[in-house]
């Protein structure tokens, strides 16, 4: 793992990837270094222009690079299905699902479906995106990933079973930590149960530290031009570039000898080579991780099916 980079990336040819908020940073550099390598890649975008600016964008750097645009907003669940859907048709499996896409400490807002804005996007969409598609991952060779980006934010609140809807009053901030510890919960009940199951598909975590990107601007946009200055500042001196913030999440998805429930990040926690990242202890609750697991299914629509506990 020291030093790796994108040019470690193995031969992915043959291998279909989809990536959720490829238009920009890091979604962006994962679904461009996995067609480099070969891999026929999804962008999975809320904004057709953007999504499909990105592709030409992809193709003028990488020529002859297999890439498509999908239109897909997680805070429809009727565009997820929708999504799904589209993709069962147009191909046959499903290698690598990288969910990144995600919005950061934003006012208090409720998904078309009513859920709270940040745990109804980065977590619940994800969610249902990844149920909707297991049988073209189960249809993949050995080798099927699902990667869930999630924060070193985490750390900043545990999901509350008993207030998934923020009922009980609302922070920013605190909302944004929950939604990645639900990511981090969901990747380790989803270890669990491909483990049970006997299933060959790996399911890991990834956090691209500090990285320079648009998501950090949408969290500071409603705050005024200090926060703007504030944030712009600290991207430029601080921040690692969308390219080396996207390591984690490419060696989390590609790297041979990734583990059930891995959650890689910067070795130095916010920059660095990827490596092995600290994670808070309630992430790693079996309990915790049935409940959310019922409580998504039962919000979502979205049922497993056979994939046991």
């Amino acid at each position: 793992m020291p030093g790796w980079n994108a040019t470690n990336i193995p031969d992915q040819r043959g291998r279909t990837a989809a990536v959720t908020g490829a238009n920009s940073g890091i979604g962006y550099v994962a679904a461009r270094e996995l067609a480099r390598r070969g891999a026929r890649v999804v962008l999975a975008c809320r904004s057709a222009a953007r999504g499909r600016s990105a592709v030409t964008r992809l193709r003028g750097e990488i020529p002859g690079a297999e890439v498509e645009f999908a239109a897909l907003d997680l805070a429809e669940l009727a565009s997820v299905r929708e999504f799904a859907k589209g993709f069962t048709e147009r191909h046959a499996a499903l290698d690598l699902l990288i969910n990144n896409a995600g919005v950061m400490a934003l006012p208090y807002g409720r998904t078309a479906d009513g859920f709270e804005t940040q745990f109804g996007v980065n977590h619940l969409g994800h969610f249902a995106l990844t149920g909707l598609l297991l049988p073209r991952l189960r249809a993949a060779a050995p080798g099927a990933r699902v990667v869930n980006v999630s924060s070193g934010f985490h750390v900043l609140g545990n999901v509350d079973p008993d207030d998934l809807g923020y009922e009980r009053g609302y922070r920013r901030w605190v909302a944004y930590g929950r939604s990645k510890t639900a990511n981090l919960l969901f990747t380790h009940e989803l270890s669990r149960r491909f483990t049970a199951a006997g299933s060959a598909i790996v399911a890991a975590a990834a956090h691209p530290g500090y990285a320079s990107t648009n998501l950090h601007a949408g969290a500071t946009r409603d705050r005024g031009a200090l926060s703007a200055r504030v944030v712009a500042l600290a991207n430029d001196v601080i921040a690692q570039p969308a390219a080396a913030g996207a390591l984690p999440t490419l060696y989390a998805a590609t790297a041979p000898g990734v583990r059930q429930d891995a959650f890689i990040g910067p070795r130095f926690g916010w920059r660095g080579a990827p490596a092995g990242s600290w994670r808070a202890k309630w992430t790693l609750d079996d309990a915790s991780g049935e409940r959310l697991w019922a409580a998504s299914e039962k919000l979502t629509g979205v049922s497993y099916g056979s994939l046991p506990r």
